[in-house]
């Protein structure tokens, strides 16, 4: 199963990209011993309509243009469930022995995900009930990949 992240919004040259990297970097190691594909980031502009709207609309069109034709999808939403490190790495295990093709975590702009990418969402989860910038939601989601790869992979990274 390869992993692909969809994110509004591109990561300028700094900390996060380089922690974002830096994960990836880890996951790839790790996941290709656990049957993992492998795992790709596509940064997609913010949309500048002026109302929400039509920014939400413009956004969705581009994310539904990148998903591979067979995937699963999770929604990164703040009002989706939170669910722990153990549980999150059983799912992903679950769709990799199942055979899914692709797994796409989808993080969305300002102004959230349209309705209909919530709807088709296999799984909509949030980092807590706080709102956070979707550059650190990356990053948190690109650790929670990896760890649930060391998870998988009875690595001691994951104290639980």
């Amino acid at each position: 199963m390869r992993l692909v992240v969809i994110c509004i919004g591109r990561l300028k040259q700094g900390p996060e990209r380089e922690l974002a990297e830096r994960y990836r970097e880890r996951f790839e190691d790790i996941g290709r011993k656990l049957g993992f594909r492998g795992l790709d980031i596509h940064e997609i502009a913010e949309s500048r309509a002026r109302d929400t709207a039509a920014r939400i609309a413009e956004e969705a069109a581009a994310i539904a243009a990148l998903l591979p034709e067979k995937h699963m999808l999770v929604a990164l939403d703040e009002r989706g469930k939170s669910i722990d490190s153990a549980s999150f790495a059983r799912q992903l295990g679950r769709w990799r022995d199942e055979g899914a093709a692709h797994t796409v975590f989808v993080i969305g702009g300002a102004d959230g995900l349209s309705p209909e990418l919530q709807r088709k969402a296999s799984l909509r989860i949030a980092f807590g009930s706080a709102t956070w910038p979707h550059q650190m939601v990356r990053v948190m989601l690109l650790e929670q990949i990896y760890r649930a790869a060391t998870i998988l992979a009875g690595h001691p990274y994951h104290r639980a």
